[in-house]
């Protein structure tokens, strides 16, 4: 019979790793009328220290408080949210990527998975030109009335839900809201993907805990290097969080490409000797039984 692939994860931060900048700067502010995406930010803080609450769910309350501004309003559903997201530009390379990722999976007999991990929006991510791509999205999201509307945070994933979702993964858990199932105890050896079969790539200070969690299960972070967080980005390879910074260039044959490709190559090195290391164990096993039973 043949052997199981050994599955792959790939897991990424969305703004500011698969696309520059973040979501909500495009469509959705201009509707509201908000000329300066500074401005938003900056209100975003200061409401979040004002009411000691954390950006996500600041961020997420000033788009419905914005939203019905009588000067513009514009209502904010599920529908809409999926337009704005299919205008997301993205770096160079993202729509080919995973193609390419895949194939080399197949090249090397692994099964290569691709997810979603961010503090953006589900919705907008789901509307986005690669989002049949992922195995699953896991991000902030609204809950919405019986109009469509949105009205509260169903989920906000800051720094500490990142890293409960590594957990997930590495179970095979896909709804965020199965507590029972995230928390249950379950053997090294019964979970789906391996901490050691992960590959985080993100830009953000929210990414560090994740960033740092796979590290110390023998997973790797590599972190999307951009202009605008360039400074940042050296500051995570001096600090030994990170296995690699890699330019925000997807393409084929660039250094973000090669880097994976080396780890696949890596993983699929390990998996072959830890086969060979178990099945060594067995047969020694079997011929002590051998031996005690004659």
């Amino acid at each position: 019979m043949e052997q199981q692939k050994p599955i792959v994860a790939l897991i990424y931060d969305f703004d500011g790793t698969l696309a520059p900048g973040n979501m909500q700067e495009y469509d959705f502010l201009k509707e509201i009328g908000v000329t300066d995406k500074a401005d938003f930010w900056r209100e975003t803080y200061e409401l979040g220290k004002a009411q000691n609450a954390t950006e996500i769910l600041s961020y997420m309350k000033l788009m419905i408080d914005k939203s019905n501004n009588p000067n513009h309003p514009c209502p904010i559903t599920k529908q809409a949210f999926e337009k704005y997201g299919a205008n997301i530009p993205l770096f160079k390379g993202v729509i080919e990527w995973f193609a390419l990722t895949r194939k080399l999976g197949e090249d090397m007999r692994l099964q290569i998975e691709h997810y979603i991990n961010s503090s953006g929006l589900q919705e907008m991510v789901e509307g986005s030109p690669i989002a049949h791509e992922f195995k699953h999205i896991y991000a902030s999201r609204f809950m919405y009335d019986k109009d469509g509307r949105a009205m509260w945070p169903a989920a906000a994933i800051d720094f500490t839900a990142k890293t409960q979702i590594l957990y997930m993964i590495n179970k095979g858990v896909e709804n965020i809201s199965d507590n029972k199932e995230i928390n249950n105890y379950m053997a090294t050896e019964d979970r789906r993907i391996p901490f050691n079969h992960m590959i985080y790539f993100g830009d953000g200070l929210t990414d560090i805990p994740s960033m740092k969690l796979l590290r110390s299960q023998g997973g790797f972070a590599i972190a999307i290097l951009t202009p605008e967080h360039e400074q940042q980005t050296r500051d995570l390879v001096k600090r030994n969080i990170i296995n690699f910074a890699c330019r925000a260039d997807y393409s084929e044959g660039e250094t973000l490409y090669n880097t994976v490709k080396a780890i696949f190559q890596h993983i699929k090195a390990m998996d072959n000797f830890n086969k060979l290391e178990q099945a060594n164990i067995n047969e020694a096993n079997n011929m002590c039984i051998t031996k005690n039973i004659n």
